[in-house]
């Protein structure tokens, strides 16, 4: 028995199940079960299965249970007999199919039977074998060349054979609420295998947008009335050519259906002729099984370069798969996004933040780049750079469209997106230091540089040229005359070091060498035993 689900039985934007009405979107009574369905108005929806249908699940799944350790034949008669029984025998067989992926079927010989049948038809030539006698002598003559009786010859001949094969084991991941959960979402995957554009509404788009790329399909954001729309498509002479397309629309349905209150469109091509599917939540979940691993990045040049940039100390923060931005009545989703955050710093909300974004154009079909461009050319206004193909030969009308174009081949150079960040960076800084007064004058006694810096929630450079007058700078440290004074009162010459640490520190100056250097004193060492404190 075949492993592959059936193709889907279709029909029109309603459904039919066992002769009992649904509401639109499901199925329609017009329909037999063990029919191909009904195609009017330009519908395709597969027939999925109802509350009905469960008994027959858990029936199955006894009749796999049951004929543990019996040959296939055996099986595959219950099964041909489970099927007169039911109402749809496409039913029957789509759910035995799906049992027998966590089946184990062995060959079970006491002789290998590749062996076996070459030991048996030397013999046979030999005698001649024309009738049941002469048959047996054969075997005869073959157990005695095996060293084992004629029985066992027998057995052995054909046990390899997939009717003979032993079902050796069968440990089923389902129940059978979620075999129709997964039944129903096998007959959906089916059907998109001849889809050439899907359309999907869904509460998490940048969700789903991570998951088309992944999968390598091509796709755009749409802004529609009814909220934004994800619309996956490409050239239709691939389509024609190839169904790798529907494989992986098929795939995506997945990760569509693992989310919330969403609504997929696919147009079908149903033998030359365009149809409409139209698949809600209501029709198809994932059964909480088999989860299938994704890689985390689209392509080896995203993740490679994730990887170098995250390995370096930079005061920007990468973010992967940003926030939708809008060009015009569509969307579009950036590969990352850099977040500047100065060290000490917090970032805040996202309004308090600066935020690059950045798009990795690979090499793509030439009406891609042009939609592409037509992207950028009417994006938000927002700070962007791309990084883009050589072979592409785009850069310039990358940066006609007021971006910032990083060429690159093979992979992308680090270095080059570091050097355009801290452009960015300088005049950052630069505004964050004339958005701050001349003179500063902190509340507290000591406060080190970088807390002064995120108090303002600017860069410690932004701070550190300006005017300080009740505090002196001792080290990275703004500190009161007053503090210094008192700890001058506690330090004297000959002092250990560790004691003069601890005077520093109860006026809260941690930075012990720099403190000592301002208030006239030095550390003299004396080897291994520690330091004195000297007078300058």
């Amino acid at each position: 028995m075949g492993v592959l689900v059936p193709a889907p039985y279709l029909n029109s934007g309603t459904h039919c199940s066992g002769g009992v009405l649904r509401p639109p979107g499901q199925l329609r009574p017009c329909c037999g079960r063990n029919t191909s369905g009904c195609r009017e108005r330009g519908g395709y929806h597969p027939q999925f299965t109802d509350e009905g249908d469960r008994a027959l699940a858990a029936s199955l799944l006894g009749t796999f249970q049951g004929h543990v350790g019996e040959r296939r034949a055996r099986l595959r008669e219950a099964l041909e007999e489970a099927e007169r029984g039911a109402d749809s025998f496409k039913l029957v067989r789509g759910l035995a199919a799906l049992l027998e992926r966590d089946a184990t079927f062995e060959t079970r010989a006491e002789v290998p039977p590749r062996r076996t049948r070459r030991v048996v038809f030397e013999r046979a030539e030999s005698i001649g074998v024309a009738s049941d006698r002469e048959r047996a002598d054969a075997l005869e003559a073959a157990a005695d060349r095996l060293g084992v009786d004629a029985a066992v010859v027998e057995q052995s001949l054909y046990a390899d054979r997939e009717e003979n094969q032993v079902l050796a084991s069968f440990e089923p991941r389902w129940d059978p609420e979620t075999l129709l959960t997964q039944y129903d979402l096998s007959l959906a995957q089916t059907a998109l295998f001849d889809a050439t554009e899907v359309r999907v509404r869904s509460a998490d788009p940048a969700g789903l947008v991570s998951a088309v790329k992944r999968l390598g399909l091509m796709y755009e954001v749409r802004q529609t009335d009814e909220g934004r729309a994800l619309v996956v498509t490409g050239p239709d002479s691939l389509f024609r050519a190839t169904r790798r397309y529907g494989s992986s629309f098929a795939r995506l349905l997945r990760s569509v259906a693992n989310t919330d209150d969403w609504r997929l469109s696919a147009t079908i091509d149903d033998r030359g002729r365009e149809r409409t599917m139209t698949l809600t939540d209501a029709d198809v979940s994932v059964p909480g099984v088999d989860p299938v691993a994704e890689p985390t990045y689209d392509s080896t040049v995203e993740a490679e370069f994730a990887a170098a940039f995250e390995s370096l100390e930079t005061d920007w923060e990468l973010v992967r798969e940003p926030e939708p931005l809008a060009t015009g009545s569509r969307v579009m989703i950036p590969d990352f996004a850099f977040d500047y955050a100065p060290a000490g710093a917090d970032v805040g909300s996202v309004a308090d933040r600066f935020r690059v974004y950045f798009e990795i154009m690979g090499f793509w079909t030439p009406e891609y780049v042009e939609k592409k461009l037509s992207q950028l050319a009417t994006v938000e206004d927002v700070a962007l750079l791309v990084a883009v193909d050589e072979s592409l030969a785009a850069s310039e009308a990358i940066e006609a469209r007021d971006h910032r174009a990083i060429p690159y081949s093979g992979s992308v150079r680090v270095k080059d997106v570091v050097d355009a960040l801290r452009a960015f960076e300088e005049e950052l800084v630069a505004d964050a230091a004339d958005s701050l007064p001349d003179e500063i004058v902190p509340e507290a006694d000591t406060v080190g540089l970088a807390d002064l810096a995120a108090e303002y929630g600017v860069s410690v450079d932004a701070v550190e040229g300006k005017s300080f007058p009740d505090h002196r700078l001792v080290g990275r440290t703004l500190v009161r005359p007053a503090v210094l004074d008192a700890a001058r009162d506690g330090i004297d010459d000959g002092m250990a070091l560790a004691e003069a640490e601890a005077v520093l520190a109860e006026q809260g100056l941690t930075d012990a060498s720099a403190a000592l250097s301002a208030l006239g004193y030095r550390v003299e060492w004396e080897g291994l035993s520690g330091g004195t404190v000297r007078e300058k």
